[in-house]
């Protein structure tokens, strides 16, 4: 039997990130032929892991992998008090706390990894709030844009059905109708769950009312997707309205993701999500390559010829 060719075999591996002295674990995937166009950080929702993003139920379904195919590294991270931080942060962290760790680990990736044009995060529920937070406190100028997926500022429950410490609250919320799903994605998920900390948990229902003040400070495009059995945020015109109303963003998309629900990245729709994020990637990669090199200065008509 022929052994497998290089090219053939997975592309992820395991990585730790040195934040400033804390143990982030997460998944790395190296694109594949020769420098990254860009680094996707991939950052999971409440109650989850890094492998969010590394469904292998079906082929196709990875963000890692199609990420590493299409030329980008993706580097996907446990956040601040899930991995191997937890021993390190029994709490986790607040929201603040968790952008500048995850800042710290952006940083030390960058000194011993080719990031290309910059970082672009992709985010999901949970992981959204850092997202965003991260980029209202945005270090270094290296931040592409952000597509996040599974996070309003309205809740469709009341506070209480939140998920928290006692659990993972309506656990079918997260999942939508069961035909959504590959159906060995609900084995898988069962190795992907981890406790929420402390402190996120605690925080987690004050979303709404930190929102427009996290959204005032960020100055990176963004593009939000709900898929169509979202069931944690209101997605309706007035709830939308209030997405954007805030964001300081120079450019916001809202899209809707048909045939999925609330974990998308572990669903029938997941390639076709990651695509549709890694081509907002490439919308804002060619924004920065066409802009003009003078922005202040009105550009020229051409002159007719007389």
């Amino acid at each position: 039997m022929s052994q497998p060719s290089p090219a053939d075999a997975s592309p992820v591996r395991d990585i730790t990130l040195d934040a400033d002295g804390i143990p982030l674990s997460g998944l790395l995937a190296e694109a594949r032929h020769g420098p990254p166009r860009a680094v996707v950080v991939a950052v999971h929702g409440g109650g989850m892991s890094a492998g969010y993003f590394h469904s292998q139920v079906r082929p196709g379904l990875s963000l890692l992998t199609l990420g590493a195919d299409l030329g980008y590294t993706v580097l996907a991270i446990d956040r601040p008090g899930y991995g191997s931080s937890a021993a390190w942060l029994p709490r986790g962290q607040t929201l603040a706390d968790q952008a500048a760790t995850f800042h710290d680990a952006l940083e030390s990736f960058a000194a011993t990894h080719d990031t290309g044009a910059g970082l672009f995060v992709v985010a999901h529920s949970n992981g959204g709030k850092l997202a965003l937070a991260a980029a209202a406190e945005e270090r270094g100028g290296t931040l592409l844009g952000l597509d996040i997926s599974g996070l309003g500022c309205r809740l469709a429950v009341r506070r209480d059905q939140l998920p928290g410490l006692n659990g993972h609250g309506d656990w079918r919320r997260h999942w939508g109708s069961l035909r959504l799903y590959p159906p060995d994605a609900f084995r898988q998920g069962r190795h992907l769950i981890s406790p929420v900390p402390e402190l996120e948990a605690q925080e987690g229902p004050s979303w709404p009312r930190m929102y427009p003040d996290i959204a005032r400070r960020v100055r990176t495009p963004v593009r939000f997707t709900f898929a169509e059995q979202e069931q944690w945020w209101r997605f309706d015109d007035e709830a939308v309205a209030a997405l954007r109303e805030p964001l300081a963003a120079p450019k916001v998309l809202v899209d809707h993701q048909p045939d999925a629900g609330h974990n998308l990245s572990l669903g029938w729709a997941a390639r076709t999500y990651h695509l549709k994020a890694l081509g907002f990637l490439e919308d804002c990669l060619l924004a920065r390559d066409a802009a003009p090199a003078h922005p202040r200065l009105r550009q020229r008509e051409p002159i007719a010829a007389s």
